[in-house]
């Protein structure tokens, strides 16, 4: 019966992908950067939207629950059979700004097709990967009652570091309690490839400012005489890393976990060469910390960058002025088992200890997530295993991600829940940048896919 109603649902997904897509463009015209609040009304819309796309599958339950910031949209979806496990499907309805506008070929918040891919804000990250969740659902309802319990965490917040998750994730623990949680906000590694990522990076962001003289000063008068800050935040920020790529705070590599030999070997096997990165970043060469591949670099070994400078005069001409501010945004993404927390201190003392007495300084706390790794077999895993391989015909690789998702190691640290990460974005898909896209064909396959975990998850793994 049950596999029955998997092929009715597989075949309702074939036949309504404009349905799909249609729901996601309509979730992609909502400008809901979390980040600006001009957008805040725009952010609640798209709760609204969800809400009421959760409460079309046939949800027993939908509220918008309200948090210390943005709310987060939750339902549940109720199996016939009250010993079916539970999933809770994760995801995030806030996108990062547009800017800078000037380099998008159409709006943002237009969806427009170009070469088999869908261009918008949140297109890939992760409107699409959301609604290709709810689409799984919608394929599955068709048929009947869903074959697991399913509940929805849909936050606002993530793009701007998740401030309020885990106190709400403590706030309404009852409401996300589930067997494990289907993360769809990482990605694939190529179309060719299905792909499970076990690992997470943590972040710990931070705004530096410095203020030197009470105002902006004419530079000719007055160079010489005071010390520009701009020079100064350049001086700090360049001594954050010594000659070979690494870190210089003291301790930021003490509790890093090491990878295993197997580990390396596993990650080599990832198609992810240099040539690839190159190909994705056009730089002119790679650069990173010796003794790794870019590979390990990228997903298993910490790092800091600087995300934005502003200092002066950055105007079209000039204006000779020595600046009376100089700012940087810095970002650290780690690996188990550092401490966000500890990564802060680490830094609040480097310019402490470092800045000179000619200007004044403070360190802004943004945002702190800390790092995950899961287990690769858990169940979770297994199931969707199976589900890539009945989609895409092939084993799926295993990767550990650069990029930060607070929410799984909130969930396990209050819930005792694994996550189950996986995601149909790839690497070109301009995350976080002008023309955010996402592959139509590899999205309408993941669809596929997630309706085979579903009915996975509903099997004892002795008969799957």
């Amino acid at each position: 019966m049950r596999q029955e109603q998997r092929a009715t649902a597989l075949a309702y997904s074939n036949a309504h992908r404009h349905i799909f897509r249609k729901d996601l463009e309509e979730l992609l015209a909502i400008p809901s950067v979390s980040t600006d609040p001009e957008h805040g009304k725009d952010v609640l819309r798209a709760a609204e939207w969800l809400s009421a796309a959760i409460g079309g599958l046939g949800a027993t339950s939908v509220e918008i629950l309200p948090t210390e910031g943005k709310p987060i949209v939750w339902g549940e979806l109720r199996a016939t059979d009250p010993a079916a496990p539970t999933v809770l499907v994760y995801g995030h309805y806030d996108v990062q700004p547009v800017d800078p506008l000037e380099l998008w070929q159409s709006d943002p918040f237009t969806a427009v097709e170009r070469e088999d891919s869908l261009y918008a804000r949140g297109a890939s990250d992760m409107k699409g990967q959301v609604i290709a969740s709810l689409a799984a659902l919608r394929a599955i309802c068709s048929t009947g009652a869903s074959p697991v319990h399913v509940r929805f965490l849909l936050e606002g917040e993530e793009e701007i570091g998740s401030p309020s998750l885990e106190s709400s994730i403590d706030r309404y623990r009852d409401k996300f309690s589930a067997d494990l949680c289907l993360n769809p906000d990482v990605g694939m590694l190529a179309p060719e490839s299905p792909t499970i990522t076990y690992g997470l990076r943590g972040l710990a962001y931070f705004e530096v400012r410095l203020q030197g003289p009470a105002r902006d000063l004419h530079s000719g008068i007055f160079g010489g005489a005071v010390q520009n800050p701009a020079h100064v935040l350049c001086e700090l920020i360049a001594g954050l890393h010594d000659g070979t790529g690494r870190v210089t705070l003291p301790g930021f590599y003490d509790r890093v976990r090491e990878l295993s030999p197997e580990e390396r070997r596993e990650l080599a096997r990832l198609p992810v060469t240099d040539e690839v990165v190159l190909a994705q970043t056009e730089a002119p060469v790679l650069y990173g910390e010796k003794g790794y591949t870019t590979v390990e670099r990228i997903g298993a070994r910490p790092t800091l960058e600087v995300n934005g400078l502003v200092s002066g005069f950055t105007g079209t001409g000039a204006k000779t002025v020595l600046p009376s501010k100089a700012s940087a945004k810095i970002s650290t993404r780690l690996v188990p088992d550092q401490d966000p927390a500890e990564i802060r201190d680490m830094l609040i003392e480097y310019f402490r200890k470092n800045a000179p007495a000619t200007v004044t300084h403070e360190v802004e706390v943004l945002a702190l997530g800390p790092p995950l790794v899961t287990e690769r077999d858990n169940r979770g895993n297994r199931a969707l295993a199976r589900a890539l391989r009945s989609v895409w015909g092939s084993d799926p690789l295993y990767k550990r991600e650069g990029g930060s998702v607070p929410v799984s190691i909130y969930l396990e640290r209050a819930l005792g829940m694994p996550s189950v990460l996986t995601g149909f974005g790839l690497p070109d898909d301009n995350l976080h940048a002008p023309n955010e896209k996402l592959h139509l064909p590899t999205w309408y396959r993941g669809i596929d896919a997630l309706i085979h975990f579903f009915y996975n998850m509903a099997e004892p793994e002795e008969e799957a």
